[in-house]
C-alpha cells in the first residue's frame, strides 16, 4: 500500500502555517490543497470540537462570499486530528498565493459578531455543538501570533 504524501510530513518539526499539502489533475485542471495549520502538532492541545465546527462554518461562509476566491473556492473544512483546515482552491497555486485570503478569513472569523450561518437543525447536522466565544479566540491567536509574522518556515513544509 502507498503511503499518503501528507503522511511523510515530520510533524515534530511542522510550524504553524500555511502549507500546500498536494496539487491534484482535474481533467486539464490542478487544484491545490493547502494545510492551514493552527496547532502545533503533537505539542499543544487540539482544537475544540464545538469552536472548530463554528471556525469551519465561518471559514467556509467568508471563502464562498470572497469577491475573488468565491469562483475558487472548491472546499473548506477540519482536519481530523483538530489542528487545522483544509482548503482546496481550483488552481496551481503556491502558499504565498493565499496568504492575504487567509488572513481576511482568520480576520472574519476573530471578529464575527452575530448568529452563526447555517446553525439550525435543518441546515447542519450537529447544529447545538458551536462555540462561537472560543473560536475567536482561536481565530485571533492563529492571526497574531502566526499570519502577523509568516515566515519559510510557515509556507513550506520542513525537509
Amino acid at each position: 500500500m502507498e503511503k499518503i504524501d501528507s503522511f511523510t510530513v515530520d510533524h515534530n518539526k511542522l510550524k504553524r502555517g500555511i502549507y500546500v499539502s498536494r496539487k491534484d489533475k482535474v481533467g486539464a485542471e490542478v487544484v491545490t490543497t493547502f494545510d492551514i495549520r493552527t496547532k502545533l502538532a503533537n505539542q499543544e492541545p487540539a482544537m475544540d470540537i464545538p469552536a472548530m465546527h463554528t471556525m469551519e462554518h465561518l471559514g467556509a461562509t467568508f471563502l464562498r462570499n470572497h469577491k475573488e476566491w468565491s469562483e475558487k473556492t472548491i472546499y473548506f473544512g477540519p482536519m481530523g486530528c483538530r489542528t487545522g483546515f483544509y482548503i482546496i482552491f481550483h488552481g496551481d497555486l503556491k502558499s504565498e498565493d493565499i496568504v492575504e485570503v487567509t488572513r481576511e478569513m482568520f480576520d472574519f472569523m476573530a471578529e464575527f459578531e452575530g448568529e452563526i450561518p447555517g446553525t439550525n437543525k435543518i441546515e447542519c447536522g450537529n447544529y447545538v455543538s458551536h462555540d462561537l466565544t472560543v473560536a475567536k479566540w482561536e481565530s485571533n491567536k492563529y492571526r497574531s501570533e502566526v499570519l502577523s509574522d509568516l515566515k519559510e518556515e510557515n509556507l513550506n513544509y520542513p525537509q
